[in-house]
């Protein structure tokens, strides 16, 4: 354990001592291998040296002994402060989130007999959606005699594609499913 500034005797240090394996990566104790090649702090190699040497190299820097590479013949250790090492990964795999962008599904629903007034505000709205980055779907469900006339479907559909092809693409075409005609939109780049 490294603390600047204060002094930690020896067997208090061993209380400290981490034994555990997280993410597959085996340290102190935990690492059984007769010899190992050994790494400083600074990434100089130290070369080839029996385990229970490399262990206590690491309590003199009051580091940790890490298995960096357990497949290598013989396996990779390196000296470090474990738990920063901990840290640093848990740091790097928050920002990489944090730079995530989920993209939402946004669906609108038309019917087969719409006007387009009513065509025109659904498509303003779908607009709203790709230039956000979401993509829509957009579905016309046919009721009762409706289901006869599922060539009306593909014409409302096809209207609706050519007032976003602007901002949108389509990304499936329209499909008949059961009593729902649905086609995907998504933003263009």
């Amino acid at each position: 354990m490294n603390l600047s500034g204060y002094s930690i005797p020896a067997f208090i240090f061993k209380i400290f001592r981490r034994c555990c394996i997280i993410k597959e990566l085996q340290i102190n104790e935990e690492i059984r291998d007769k010899e190992v090649r050994l790494i400083d702090v600074d990434g100089k190699q130290l070369g080839i040296l029996p385990t229970r040497k490399a262990l206590e190299i690491s309590e003199e820097k009051r580091l940790d002994l890490v298995k960096v590479a357990p497949t290598a013949n013989p396996p990779v250790c390196r000296i470090m402060d474990y738990g920063k090492y901990k840290y640093e990964i848990a740091k790097k795999e928050k920002e990489a989130k944090k730079n995530q962008r989920i993209i939402n599904v946004k669906e609108i629903r038309l019917t087969p007999n719409i006007e387009d007034h009513d065509l025109n505000v659904k498509a303003r709205r779908a607009i709203e959606f790709l230039k956000a980055g979401d993509k829509v779907k957009v579905s016309v469900r046919f009721r009762g005699r409706e289901m006869g006339h599922t060539e009306i479907g593909y014409e409302v559909l096809n209207n609706f594609s050519k007032l976003i092809e602007e901002v949108g693409t389509v990304e499936k075409a329209p499909k008949l499913e059961g009593r729902n005609m649905t086609m995907h939109l998504s933003p263009k780049n």
